[in-house]
Formats: structure tokens, C-alpha cells, sequence
């Protein structure tokens, strides 16, 4: 697996938001990734050294969408959160405004 595939996207909300200022980042990742994939994938791309690596699988759900209220399944996936060595981080998470 190549490492540049592992990371699909950030994930910000507000919990991750405020887990950046504690070093924890949150990604959306590929279902077949692992710690050691994840852990790899990060370093390479944003040149950081990540001491933990968390992985969570997000069960698939049925919703309810459009006008005849039909239902759609949506697919189990895969996020992880690193934690990384002290006064590093990565920029994606960073805000423009201070609060």
C-alpha cells in the first residue's frame, strides 16, 4: 500500500479542533490501513514524528434523504487520531482567528 493513499482527509470539527492545541490530529483514513501504515503515512507527509496512533471504526448507518423519504446506507469508515511529539504540528488544523 502506497503511503500517500492512507489519508484521505482531515477531519475538523470542533472536538478536533481543540484536541490540535493538546497535539492530537484527526484523519479519515482507508479501511485497510493499520496503526503502522497511519503512523508511516503521517510522518512522510507532513514531516512530524507521531508518538501514538489511535484507530476507530465508525459503524455504517441507514438515513433517510430526499422528498419519499427513502433510506440509504451509509458505509462503515475508518478515522484515526495521532498524537504527536511536543511543539509539533500540522497546519491543516491551525485557525485564522484566535478566540
Amino acid at each position: 500500500m502506497d503511503t500517500r493513499d492512507v489519508i484521505i482527509a482531515p477531519i475538523i470539527t470542533e472536538k478536533s479542533t481543540k484536541d490540535s492545541s493538546l497535539g492530537r490530529f484527526t484523519f479519515k483514513v482507508t479501511k485497510i490501513a493499520d496503526k503502522n501504515v497511519i503512523k508511516k503515512a503521517v510522518e512522510e507527509k507532513f514531516k512530524v514524528k507521531v508518538l501514538q496512533t489511535f484507530v476507530i471504526v465508525t459503524k455504517g448507518k441507514r438515513n433517510r434523504i430526499g422528498k419519499r423519504r427513502t433510506e440509504v446506507n451509509v458505509t462503515p469508515w475508518k478515522k484515526a487520531i495521532v498524537k504527536l511529539a511536543k511543539d509539533q504540528k500540522i497546519s491543516l488544523f491551525e485557525s485564522g482567528a484566535k478566540a
